[in-house]
């Protein structure tokens, strides 16, 4: 039985711990393929364009490195791995872009933090982590 989770990671402890659980989960079933998704969101100066695109693409670039990183740890456990960086041009919620990319990737699973790099209480979700709970078509392990 082929399995597809997707891992929302924005490199948050919660969002570490979540490719954890993709680990953990893929070596239950072999045949499991882990797509891994960071999702770069307005950054910088609203105001400014240039700005605000250019620190996006640096952001985007971090991501691309942390990535490759975590490709390769996958593959050392033998766990087949797709990562992918995307820029929300369209400056929705990150939770939208997630869904979208699990749709489009027939994603069995969705694994994301309760909340990220954000500073939200732990007795709520986080914006990203209940837009995907709320419009995601399949089900959702929340990481808290």
């Amino acid at each position: 039985m082929k399995r597809k989770i997707l891992v929302a990671y924005d490199g948050s402890d919660l969002s570490h711990e979540a490719l954890n659980e993709a680990k953990l989960q893929a070596k239950g079933v072999p045949e499991t393929e882990v797509y891994v998704l960071a999702v770069v969101t307005q950054a910088g100066p609203a105001t400014n364009a240039t700005a605000a695109s250019s620190f996006e693409k640096e952001i985007a670039d971090k991501f691309h490195t942390k990535m490759e990183k975590i490709k390769s740890d996958f593959e050392q456990s033998n766990i087949t791995v797709y990562t992918d960086v995307t820029i929300d041009v369209d400056k929705r919620n990150a939770g939208e872009q997630i869904c979208s990319y699990a749709l489009e990737h027939q994603a069995d699973l969705i694994i994301v933090g309760s909340r990220g790099l954000g500073d939200v209480k732990k007795l709520f979700l986080g914006s990203v982590s209940n837009r995907v709970v709320e419009l995601s078509q399949c089900p959702v392990l929340i990481i808290k």
